[in-house]
């Protein structure tokens, strides 16, 4: 079964593609998309959107695992990725992906085994579950990486596949 993982932003979108077999993840593909400040924000969605799209088509996933919004002290800045969270979500409903939405705590848990874990610590198993030579870069591939492993889980025994 493959599995795109998003971790949304308007900034710096993560996206990562699993395969799973059984309970064995095996990476195919990681991106961030990073979109021009320069850029109106509308632009910025939309590059997010097409990209998104894109890869869709290309890697065809059969669900998708979105991280769901954590509570921000900039409430600008957390409008904006809820916003672009909203764009996503569209288009994975336009293109008939099952969606499964976590938390970061989630995530931490059910890819560490500690809700509390650091970036590094996320990284980290990432990269040992998915036999990597080294981390992907930017922490937002790593984080999309972990929703495709973690959340694939989910969906798959959720649906008994």
């Amino acid at each position: 079964m493959r599995i795109i993982g998003i971790d949304p932003g308007f900034g710096r979108t993560g996206l990562g593609i699993v395969d799973l077999q059984g309970e064995k993840s095996t990476h195919v593909w990681h991106e961030v998309i990073e979109t021009d400040q320069g850029s109106s924000f509308s632009e910025r969605l939309q590059v997010v959107r097409n990209d998104l799209i894109e890869c869709i088509r290309k890697f065809e996933p059969q669900a998708a695992v979105v991280e769901t919004l954590f509570f921000q002290t900039n409430v600008k800045t957390a409008m904006k990725v809820g916003m672009a969270r909203g764009v996503i979500l569209l288009a994975l409903a336009d293109s008939n992906l099952p969606i499964v939405e976590i938390n970061p705590n989630q995530l931490k848990q059910g890819i560490t085994g500690y809700g509390s874990a650091d970036k590094k610590q996320v990284e980290d198993m990432v990269r040992r579950i998915l036999n990597l030579v080294n981390a992907p870069k930017i922490d937002d591939a790593s984080d999309a990486l972990a929703l495709a492993i973690v959340g694939g889980l989910i969906y798959k025994s959720q649906n008994r596949m």
